[in-house]
Order: structure tokens, then sequence, then C-alpha cells
């Protein structure tokens, strides 16, 4: 069953509509063998079957196998230990938690607005129909009951990293949020590091094509402008 179908349906916070920032794709889709479509998939194929461990660690830090809810949690837990890095006053902390969730909120109604419009196939029915060899291939974390374009990890880690980016600059971090599931802490020399390193990590997990993670981080970047440009906070 599909998850969420209507989601995209949200009445937005900052977005004027839910597909303002929508970033369309532009690898037209085709079965065709060395298509620019057939391409993607194959790469997913390519790159499974030669996982680093450093890779396989990021597909798992960021699927988050126990905590909060995946993506939005896991930068919740960013902001909670930004509190305490950047010595937070309440007012700044305030800020950082009602312009960061609300852009998390807006990246989810923009990217199920588009999963839904656009709603492609994932890696795991392509490769197993279309690639020869490849019938019982799996992706290394599992792939989710929802349309594959675009990524929402990218989208809402894009959106977060605008935002954060914006209120404090290119701050290097650690990320401890995921010490508990024994993987060892992530560090970072921005926010946007860490945006492109979760949208990546949705490939070494095998759920996405590279583009829906590369134009995901866009869209996302979009939608936290589209929130500093419209919630104005006294």
């Amino acid at each position: 069953k599909p998850l969420e179908p209507f989601w995209g349906k949200v009445k937005c916070f900052a977005m004027k509509s839910s597909y303002e920032c929508e970033t369309p794709s532009t690898v037209a889709f085709s079965t065709v063998s060395g298509s620019a479509f057939y391409k993607q998939a194959l790469e997913v194929v390519t790159v499974s079957q030669s996982l680093t461990q450093e890779q396989k660690d990021i597909a798992k830090w960021w699927a988050d196998g126990g905590g909060s809810p995946t993506p939005p949690g896991h930068w919740v837990a960013i902001e909670n230990q930004l509190v305490s890095k950047l010595n937070l006053g309440l007012g700044k902390a305030a800020e950082m938690y009602v312009l960061v969730n609300m852009a998390l909120a807006d990246a989810f109604i923009s990217c199920w607005d588009a999963k839904y419009k656009f709603n492609l196939l994932r890696p795991k029915t392509y490769i197993n129909k279309y690639i020869a060899g490849n019938s019982n291939w799996n992706s290394f974390i599992g792939t989710p009951p929802f349309p594959e374009y675009p990524s929402g990890h990218s989208v809402s880690s894009g959106a977060a990293a605008e935002i954060l980016t914006t209120l404090f600059g290119n701050v290097a971090f650690t990320d401890n949020a995921n010490t508990d599931l024994g993987l060892q802490p992530r560090s970072f020399n921005s926010f946007y590091q860490a945006a492109d390193e979760a949208a990546v990590s949705r490939l070494y997990g095998g759920i996405h094509y590279r583009e829906a993670n590369e134009n995901g981080v866009k869209q996302g970047k979009m939608v936290g402008q589209s929130v500093m440009k419209n919630i104005k906070l006294k």
C-alpha cells in the first residue's frame, strides 16, 4: 500500500503552494539498455555490489535504525546538539527550532506532492525487471512503500541545511545522533556537506537513483529559502 499518498495536499507553512519548489526530473524513463535512465539504475546495482564499510556506515547512519522518524528526527537531533555546541540562548534556540522545523514540514509536503505526481518506480522494481541477471537483487536497506522521485532525505536535508547555514554560516560539527546503534560519530565541515551525505546515503542504500538525490537537495534548498523569505520572526 502506498504511504501517505495525499501528504502533498497538506497546507504549507511558508510556501505558497506544495509545488512551488518542484524540481522536475530531466532523465526520461526508459527500459532501453544504454539509455540515461537505464544507466542510473545500473549505477545503483554497481554501487551495491562493491559497497565499502564507509558507504555501509553512511547508509545505516542516515537510515536511523531506532530513534526518531527519519529524516526530520535526525535533523532535530542535530539541532539539539547545536544548542550546546553554539551555546545558544533561549531566543536563538527557539528561532532555530521554529525555522528549521517549518522547513522540514514544508520539505515533506513539497516532496510528497512531487512523488505522487511523477510516480516513479523504485530501483528494486526496475532492476529486478529490466536489468538482466538481477531478478533477485535487493536494496541494502529496505525499500519504502512510496514513489522514488525525489528523495525525501535529500529534500528535507537540503531544507534544514539551508536554514542552519543562513542562521549560523558554515559550521563544522560532529553528529552523535546514532552512536547508540553502535556506529561512530560523523563529522562535517558544513551543514550542506551533511545534507549531501544524507542524500548520497540513499544511493548507497539502493533505494534512490542519483538524480532523485541531487535534485532533491536543490529542491530542499529552495524550500529553505522560501521559509526564510516568507516567515518573519520578531
